[in-house]
């Protein structure tokens, strides 16, 4: 499978194990994994080792539409990289770079067929503005 690939961004201000952690717990992923405030993630699972799977359960919050997303790890490599196989064939991969003050948190994903490039940019990016938005409040508490 040749997909386009797509890469979105953002810098969080806390070290690369911290980001790891925040981006990879089940109780964190709750409270950032969603693209707008009329959605959110009320349950998520992660076995983090190559072959085990990741679920995030992506629900609006009036319950009227639902999805579950779902991979199976194909690399871990606390706490620089990881590398999700989709339930369709697609690939997910999120970097963890150290920079001075923070860490670029960056995900690279093949694309996929029925919606258009900058719909899919935009949503996964506004995932991982949530991200940046939860590491922040945790790194100022």
């Amino acid at each position: 499978m040749s997909a386009q690939q797509i890469t979105v961004s953002t810098t969080v201000p806390i070290t690369p194990e911290r980001a790891w952690q925040l981006y990879t717990d089940p109780r964190e992923v709750t409270h950032w994994n969603f693209a707008s405030d009329d959605w959110h993630c009320p349950s998520a699972s992660v076995d983090l080792r190559v072959g085990g799977t990741h679920t995030a359960r992506m629900e609006a919050k009036d319950g009227s539409v639902g999805f579950d997303f779902e991979g199976r790890y194909v690399e871990v490599d606390a706490p620089r990289s990881l590398t999700l196989m989709l339930g369709d064939g697609r690939k997910s991969r999120t970097t963890f770079h150290p920079v001075d003050g923070g860490t670029i948190v960056e995900t690279t994903f093949d694309a996929e067929a029925e919606n258009p490039l900058e719909m899919q940019r935009d949503g996964w990016q506004a995932i991982l503005n949530n991200y940046r938005k939860h590491a922040e409040q945790v790194s100022a508490s």
